[in-house]
Order: C-alpha cells, then structure tokens, then sequence
C-alpha cells in the first residue's frame, strides 16, 4: 500500500504532510505522557519486526499480493501511540534507504499506515477489547480491528487518488476494496498469530513479554524468507495497472538500497537478504534511540 512518487498530484501531498506532522507530534506526546510505556528495547523490536514483517507479500487471488501493515499488531503489543511512532518511522526508513513509497508522498503513507492503520486501528482494537474478559473474544477483536485498518487504509488511499485527479473514487473504491478485504484476511490471521506466539498467557497491555522472539523473528524473516515473498503487484498495484495510472517516473533522489538490493552484490536472493538484515538493524537501532527518549526509565534500569 505504499505509495509511490507521480501517483499523487497537487495540494494531496503538502495537505497529508502537515497532518501527518501534526498527527506523529501528538502521538509523542501521547506517548510521553502515557503512564505504561513500552522498553527502548521493546519500540526497537516491535518496529524492527514490523519492518521485516512487511517485506513478506503473500499472494492472494488474480496475481495479486498483499503484505502485513502492522499497525495493529504494533498498537496492541505497545498502545497506539507507539504503534502510530513504530509505523512512521518503518514507513520513513522505507522511502529514504530502500525507495519503498515516494519521497513527495511520504506523508500520505504515513497518514494512511500509520495514523490509519495504527492509530485509528489500535483505538477500534482497544475499544473492542475494554469490556471485555474473554481471551477468546479479545483475540476475535484483534482480528476484526487489524482487518478494518486494512479496508480503512484502503478507503483512504481511494479518497487521496480521486482528490489528486488520478483516477475517479466510485471506480478505485470498489477495486481497492476488493483486493484489500483479502489482504486483510492475511493482515488478521498474521496479527492474531503473531500476537499469540509473542504474549501467550501475558496482559498485552502490561507489556509484559520477551524481545528475543520478534527481534530474532525479524531477523530471519528479512535474511532467509524475504528474498522468496511472493513476486505479485501488491494490491495498490494491480489496481494502478488495471486502470493505467502507474506511471514510472525518475526517483527524487536515489536510495542507498534501492528496490531493497544491495548495489555491490551481484546475487540477487542474497542481495535482498543482506539489504533486509540492515534494515532491521537500522529501524532497531533509531527505534531503540526513540524509546530510549519516550521512555528513560527504561535505560536507568540497565544502569
């Protein structure tokens, strides 16, 4: 769903930034003021995972694939408010290292996967979930949320396409739509999964669960598995090429690891796993450095 540069036109682009801005600042202070924070160590992993998790597109109907967002996930592990700061940065380290999503664009996708997909997710989650003391259900929940952010991000993109003058709504909403309800039966099934093996019997929201497994998950997800995700356009796509507006255009600047390929390696599968291990090491290590701000306790523990 990341959108690429030429694909949006006009006041869309300077509009979504400055909400974006306005939306990523106050999720810091949300997050600052916020009585249970997530370790530095926990936002690195989290985002770190989410980083990787989104190199895997899985292939659904038509030739098509789709690929985790991961808003919920990360809004349900650590709150929305880290869940919005963990999907701005995946996103913007996405767009400046590896040229995945437009630089003029950036803040549509921030607006769109993380404020969208992890904020008003995680609330829809969070909502779900207040009354409830039924694990089983507040799993169901998590599905139903992390669907929805799908289907909501989907919405949003359609609106910011029609609005640039790309491409009519009533004719993407209905093709967005179509493609990202099966994207978002994968979104769910991924989320409640991956919640489950991470939290087990723990309180998700006590924070209360180890970072060794999405840390070495992500690992071996961007090393071993990325260079083997499925090959199809992601849903945004295959919407673009079956109406004709994806265009290719010369990149506003070129990304040191461009396409997710390391330039000096001549194998491609080991190429793209190398160029994801260093994704995850560098979303890890700026995460880490944010949450060691957000949350300093956590650093004078280790002290």
């Amino acid at each position: 769903m990341h959108i690429p540069d030429a694909m949006l036109h006009g006041a869309i682009c300077p509009v979504t930034a400055a909400v974006s801005v306005l939306g990523v600042a106050g999720a810091s202070y949300i997050a600052v003021k916020s009585p249970t924070k997530p370790t530095a160590t926990q936002f690195g992993a989290v985002s770190a995972l989410i980083f990787a998790g989104q190199m895997m597109n899985f292939p659904i109907a038509d030739g098509t694939s789709g690929h985790l967002l991961g808003g919920v996930l990360a809004s349900a592990l650590m709150g929305y408010p880290f869940g919005i700061l963990a999907l701005a940065l995946v996103v913007t380290i996405q767009s400046l290292v590896f040229s995945d999503g437009g630089l003029s664009v950036l803040g549509a996708n921030i607006l769109n996967m993380a404020l969208i997909g992890a904020g008003l997710g995680g609330i829809i989650h969070a909502t779900l979930i207040k009354k409830s003391t039924s694990i089983g259900f507040n799993y169901f929940s998590l599905g139903i949320a992390a669907w929805i952010s799908v289907l909501l991000a989907a919405v949003a993109v359609s609106f910011e396409l029609a609005i640039s003058g790309t491409i009519t709504f009533t004719k993407v909403i209905t093709a967005m739509l179509s493609t990202h309800m099966l994207i978002g039966l994968g979104e769910a099934l991924i989320t409640v999964s991956g919640c489950w093996l991470l939290v087990r019997n723990n309180n998700v929201e006590s924070h209360n669960w180890n970072i060794i497994t999405p840390l070495m998950a992500s690992m071996i997800i961007a090393l071993m598995l990325s260079p083997f995700a499925s090959g199809f356009p992601d849903g945004l796509e295959w919407v673009a090429a079956k109406y004709q507006f994806l265009h290719q255009s010369a990149p506003t600047f070129v990304a040191p690891l461009a396409n997710y390929t390391v330039p000096w390696l001549n194998n491609e599968i080991f190429s793209m796993g190398i160029a994801g291990l260093m994704g995850v090491l560098v979303t890890f290590s700026i995460a880490w450095l944010i949450g060691s701000l957000i949350n300093p306790s956590s650093m004078r523990k280790l002290a």
